[in-house]
């Protein structure tokens, strides 16, 4: 019986949050080994009615920081995909 090798590998998710009055714009820069960074960005307004928690505007920039970082690394990861595929078996799907 074979011995399965298992890699571990870390990646590291870094966030920069910056507010400008009741702007508050995030920036989530994923740090993936020898691989280029993949970068995600969100925003979040404050209505001027509200009272003024900055803890909301963060978590709600960081989120769509996030939101918008995966949907990056989702096309990134489709493009491997697409690069690496064998050839397309047309009949593959044919009933027989």
């Amino acid at each position: 019986m074979g011995v399965i090798s298992m890699e571990d590998k870390q990646w590291t998710v870094r966030i920069r949050i910056t507010e400008d009055g009741g702007d508050t714009r995030a920036e989530a820069v994923l740090a993936a080994g020898d691989a280029p960074a993949v970068t995600g960005r969100g925003a979040a307004h404050r209505n001027p009615l509200d009272r003024p928690v900055a803890e909301i505007g963060d978590e709600l920039a960081a989120s769509r920081a996030l939101e918008d970082l995966a949907t990056r690394l989702r096309a990134v990861a489709a493009d491997g995909i697409a690069g690496s595929a064998g050839p397309l078996d047309d009949g593959a799907w044919e009933r027989p």
